[in-house]
């Protein structure tokens, strides 16, 4: 792979970043305190994110964390079992985003050719923090990359739509960003 293919998909995952953390910003203080649905779905995409990062996965250890909860028993917003463990402010995810972009952008510009398609996740790795969907065990460095992409501008989507729906608000398209 080389710099010119590294350079896009990093101002890809830069936009994509911006646009979340851009999100949070915008979104009003009322809203962040009472709609637990938009503030579990911005934990959520948080720390998958910085999950599929994480290389390797055994060194995930988050700054905000998480609890995997019981199914039968999850709160009605939640929209999967990674629960976190208090209710975290705008600050704390947008501070938690910003490092979690240095790290993307490391990763991308300083993995060797060959180490994109290595495994993203050891198979003893699996079931270490409970986030591993199992559609995503075999992936590769690279189709853990686009798989992380894709999640982060499908949840951008869903909470820019719940801005617009309770807040009549809404971000900008962010297409490239450095």
């Amino acid at each position: 792979m080389d710099n010119m293919l590294k350079n896009t998909i990093w101002r890809n995952f830069a936009a994509a970043i911006d646009m979340l953390s851009s999100i949070i910003q915008t979104c009003p203080d009322e809203l962040w305190q009472k709609d637990k649905q938009f503030f579990f779905m911005t934990f959520h995409v948080t720390i998958f994110l910085d999950y599929y990062l994480t290389i390797p996965v055994n060194t995930f250890k988050p700054p905000l964390t998480y609890t995997i909860g019981d199914w039968n028993q999850l709160p009605p917003e939640a929209i999967d079992d990674v629960l976190p463990d208090e209710f975290y402010s705008k600050e704390q995810l947008i501070a938690y985003l910003s490092a979690i972009r240095a790290k993307c952008k490391k990763l991308i510009h300083n993995t060797p050719v060959e180490g994109f398609t290595e495994r993203w996740i050891a198979g003893e790795d699996v079931e270490m923090h409970g986030l591993c969907p199992s559609l995503v065990i075999n992936y590769s460095v690279l189709e853990i990359l686009v798989y992380n992409l894709r999640h982060i501008q499908h949840h951008v989507a869903q909470l820019n739509l719940l801005l617009r729906q309770k807040a009549n608000l809404a971000v900008d398209w962010i297409s490239q960003s450095d």
